[in-house]
């Protein structure tokens, strides 16, 4: 019997991030024990306002944005907090959209490394992943720069299954709970919530929405 599909609607920042919701509907519909195919539906766009813009929709729609909280340095808290604003735009355009929060503290990169290896230690820049990366996947990528060419990155998702994806959201919980644990405050604006500290992220919450709905626990 053909297989109900489910869809997902994202909005992100850059190259990576669509390729890994690529790579990840791909494993998903080809996993016999998944109850539904999804389809991920990404776009490349870094202004919330303007995916929805562009979308016609007719029922209620969660969107999921996924970027970075690149650190804490005033452009960078600035930029973060004017994507959340147009989040919240995008919301009252009439359309009937929930958009939910898909952020990483620092990167995207603390994602793809929790799918195979423990992060839960603080950086002070970006440039500190290339280590975590490196000794994730077995790899000796020179640069970040590197990693993100297609063929690297693709490279790096070969060597994932869903059974790493499972690992990389229960690691993600466990950052988050260490974080709540620690006593940091859960910043709150314009009703989405995230922690300053890094690591921290959310990204993880819609891939566990996806694997749950899919019945793949």
């Amino acid at each position: 019997m053909r297989k109900e599909t489910r869809k997902y609607y994202f909005s992100v920042e850059g190259e990576t991030e669509k390729w890994y919701l690529d790579w990840l509907q791909k494993t998903i519909n080809a996993t016999p024990e998944s109850k539904y195919n999804v389809k991920l539906d990404a776009k490349i766009q870094k202004d919330p306002l303007a995916r929805v813009k562009g979308m016609t929709l007719l029922e209620q729609t969660e969107i999921t944005h996924i970027f970075d909280r690149e650190s804490e340095d005033s452009v960078h808290t600035k930029q973060f907090q004017e994507t959340l604003d147009r989040m919240s735009d995008a919301e009252k355009l009439g359309k009937d959209v929930n958009y939910r929060l898909g952020y990483s503290n620092f990167t995207f990169e603390l994602w793809i490394i929790l799918h195979k290896i423990d992060c839960s230690g603080a950086k002070t820049n970006r440039r500190q992943y290339l280590f975590d990366l490196n000794k994730a996947y077995n790899e000796k990528f020179e640069d970040l720069k590197e990693y993100k060419r297609e063929n690297d990155f693709k490279r790096v998702l070969n060597q994932l299954a869903i059974k790493d994806v499972i690992s990389a959201v229960r690691r993600a919980k466990s950052i988050m709970k260490r974080n709540e644990e620690s006593g940091y405050t859960l910043q709150q604006y314009k009703g989405y919530s995230f922690y300053k500290e890094n690591p921290s992220l959310s990204v993880w919450e819609i891939v566990d929405k996806i694997l749950k709905d899919c019945k793949l626990y």
